[in-house]
């Protein structure tokens, strides 16, 4: 198989990534547009018709009226920005997240790539509330740091340009509601939203999502850190990008680095526990613009042209 691809809005750090990462492939040719010509209304509307496959880099504004532009009904889809996640005519494009995503992905027209902070949020927790561990009421927190290239240009310029720069390390959705819960709310299956606190650290890319829960407390039934390893290994078993590591009760304190898999579309989980077995940690570490962007957008498209 092969497919024609227009990345629109491939200047922005999704899109010049997405298609560095495309650049070289012997089974895929592009539509390029000159910088006048993405300027031209006409000129865009005619690629995004002629493409076997778009990738929408833009704003959510932006992307919601690139697809009122495509007409030709085998055009698929991948949007890049928030504007589709929790639409139900869109397939959510994260292949690991239940038993027969990956097949609808597949079949799909019109696919939601996912968030950063969701998809290790959703890595961690789904698995449990599926497996009826946690139950949907249970008031989940969601810790994470990113790297400042998960802000776009604007963010990677005032870290590394402006004289102005900002703190080492800061808290910020500190009014609690960070758009990105929506989507994590529906996709983990939360009767309520989680409580959100994102941050981001003086490094370009990287990050880590932290879940903490009690093992004795509101969960469904008392758990044992042993039986949530369980459960995460059993769903991620033969995974290509996901991985579990070992539970090991016994080694010495962990010092977990948000930039060990950058570059790459891999993504980590481990538990942890105190020794008393009564307080639980979860933690995914992933490349923000890899499996938290545009190589989740690639592992989609591979799957949406059969390649």
């Amino acid at each position: 198989m092969s497919g024609t691809i227009f990345i629109d809005g491939e200047a922005g750090t999704t899109g010049l990534l997405i298609r560095q990462l495309l650049v070289g492939r012997s089974d895929l040719s592009f539509i390029n547009l000159s910088d006048q010509e993405r300027k031209d209304p006409k000129a865009r509307e005619d690629a995004l018709n002629s493409c076997d496959l778009a990738i929408l880099c833009l704003p959510d504004e932006a992307a919601r009226e690139a697809i009122t532009l495509i007409a030709n009904p085998n055009v698929k889809v991948i949007d890049t920005s928030t504007a589709h996640r929790i639409s139900p005519d869109w397939v959510y494009g994260f292949p690991e997240m239940t038993r027969g995503q990956t097949e609808l992905i597949k079949k799909a027209k019109r696919v939601a790539n996912p968030g950063c902070y969701p998809t290790g949020a959703i890595s961690l927790v789904r698995p449990l509330v599926e497996n009826k561990i946690i139950p949907s009421s249970y008031p989940v927190t969601i810790n994470a740091v990113s790297g400042y290239s998960g802000g776009g240009k604007s963010l990677i310029k005032r870290f590394e340009i402006e004289k102005n720069a900002p703190p080492p390390f800061y808290v910020y959705g500190t009014t609690l509601s960070h758009k990105h819960l929506p989507e994590m709310q529906q996709y983990i299956g939360l009767d309520n939203p989680p409580l959100f606190t994102p941050s981001v650290g003086k490094y370009m890319q990287g990050m880590i999502v932290q879940v903490p829960f009690y093992l004795s407390k509101g969960l469904n039934t008392f758990q044992t850190p042993g039986k949530i390893h369980d459960v995460l290994s059993q769903h991620y078993y033969g995974s290509e990008f996901i991985t579990v590591n070992p539970l090991d009760m016994s080694r010495p304190p962990v010092e977990l680095s948000p930039e060990k898999f950058n570059h790459s579309n891999m993504l980590e989980i481990n538990v942890f526990s105190n020794k008393e077995e009564t307080q639980c940690l979860l933690t995914a570490t992933f490349d923000n613009l890899g499996k938290g962007a545009s190589r989740a957008a690639v592992q989609s498209m591979e799957l949406m042209l059969d390649l």
